[in-house]
């Protein structure tokens, strides 16, 4: 059995590619189990998020699952195998677990150390549970892959400063006007990342924001939580004409933003200038809006650019994030080799108190004359003298599951014990 990884990011794919193979929530479930449906599939988590689309399974052959998972990947895209191939990258065993715990520490994020990633591997891994696609291996690799990110988080700086795509999005259109202050903010989506943006405009001093969603009742939401004020998706090109600065990151799967719409809301004042940051996958601001007079368009593309800055300046810390990134790999290859050897280590355990319990009821008409608690005690000195003898192989086992000398070790206790 292997753990196979195949994806597209951030680093391998330009953002129109992203775009097209971008998995929404409400898709997701179909997904999976269309993945799990396959020859090669036992398992499966689906990661999608704006920098990236990967599927991890654990399979019986690299190439089967390879050729399973990129054939998902052309139907959920339109795209050929030819047109995606240059973008794809992959890894299986130690090199899929390493690289999921570097994307869980943000090692792989656009934006270096960002937390928002950790919360979507955990909801990607939660979503698979429930859809009972990620079952024994993959359950464990996701519980490690969550500790490591804890860990890169807690034992070292990585996610200090800027530390998600949605704060680095504002720091963005700070630096470009020079100030966030006196600005008017329109953000387009209340969900996670348009809770980060009205958190990061919050804290950055921004005295104007208005919040616009589709659901009326969680703009409201957010708006309460941040002072904000709420504006009706219907009102969009109003809401536009009286913003400085425009931040979207909505799940629409498509444009909700298009040149007519800008165009209208500026009307005679088509000069005046206008920040628009989208950072939405798939976008939702039409590419041609930033051809307009006035209007500079930003998106995660130009995002990624300028967090670099950032990444140069935390690689003591990424450095620190790979060590324990190299550290928690080992540990998890030992667990899962120590699983290996569970099974056996029962039946061993199985087979000697079979044989204790028909050695206590051999010897039952000479113990018959013992009170309750004298018999609760040669059961108690039976089992204790069982597990002292069994400790010494079971750690053996263990120890050296997945080497041919736990094979040898294995072997010799199955016909020293009679285990089948």
């Amino acid at each position: 059995m292997s753990i196979v990884v195949l994806g597209v990011n951030h680093k391998s794919a330009p953002l129109d590619v992203i775009e097209r193979v971008t998995i929404s929530d409400e898709s997701l479930p179909k997904s999976l189990h269309g993945l799990v449906s396959r020859d090669h599939v036992r398992e499966t988590v689906v990661l999608s998020t704006c920098n990236r689309t990967e599927v991890y399974v654990v399979a019986e052959k690299f190439h089967g699952a390879f050729a399973d998972v990129s054939d998902f990947f052309c139907e959920i895209s339109g795209l050929t195998v030819e047109e995606l191939q240059p973008h794809f990258y992959s890894q299986h065993d130690d090199a899929a677990v390493s690289h999921l715990f570097e994307v869980a520490s943000g090692l792989d994020s656009a934006v270096l150390g960002e937390t928002e990633i950790l919360g979507q591997v955990r909801d990607a891994w939660e979503k698979a549970r429930s859809e009972s696609t990620s079952r024994t291996s993959l359950n464990l690799l996701f519980r490690h892959a969550l500790e490591v990110g804890k860990r890169a988080r807690t034992e070292t700086s990585i996610s200090k400063s800027t530390a998600s795509v949605s704060h680095a999005a504002v720091e963005m259109a700070t630096d470009i006007l020079g100030t966030i202050s006196g600005r008017k903010v329109l953000v387009i989506g209340a969900g996670d990342m348009g809770a980060g943006i009205a958190r990061a405009l919050a804290n950055a001093g921004s005295q104007s924001v208005t919040v616009m969603n589709r659901s009326r009742e969680r703009a409201e939401q957010l708006a309460q939580s941040v002072g904000a004020v709420v504006s009706h998706i219907d009102d969009l090109q109003n809401a536009i004409r009286e913003a400085d600065v425009v931040l979207t990151c909505t799940g629409a799967g498509d444009a909700i933003i298009s040149v007519e719409d800008v165009r209208r809301a500026r009307g005679e004042n088509h000069n005046s200038p206008l920040l628009i940051v989208d950072i939405a996958v798939p976008r939702d601001v039409e590419h041609e809006v930033g051809e307009l007079p006035g209007v500079t368009l930003r998106d995660l593309h130009d995002l990624r650019d300028w967090a670099q800055a950032g990444i140069e300046a935390r690689q003591q810390e990424a450095e620190e994030v790979r060590r324990i990134v190299g550290e928690e790999v080992e540990r998890f290859g030992q667990e899962v080799k120590a699983r290996q050897a569970a099974p056996l280590v029962a039946e061993l355990h199985e087979r000697a108190e079979t044989i204790r319990r028909s050695e206590i009821e051999r010897y039952a008409s000479r113990l018959s004359g013992l009170t309750p608690e004298q018999r609760e005690a040669v059961e108690a000195l039976s089992k204790a003298v069982v597990a002292k003898l069994l400790h010494s192989p079971s750690m053996q086992l263990k120890h050296s599951a997945g080497t041919p000398q736990g094979e040898r070790i294995a072997a010799a206790l199955r016909d020293l014990f009679d285990i089948e």
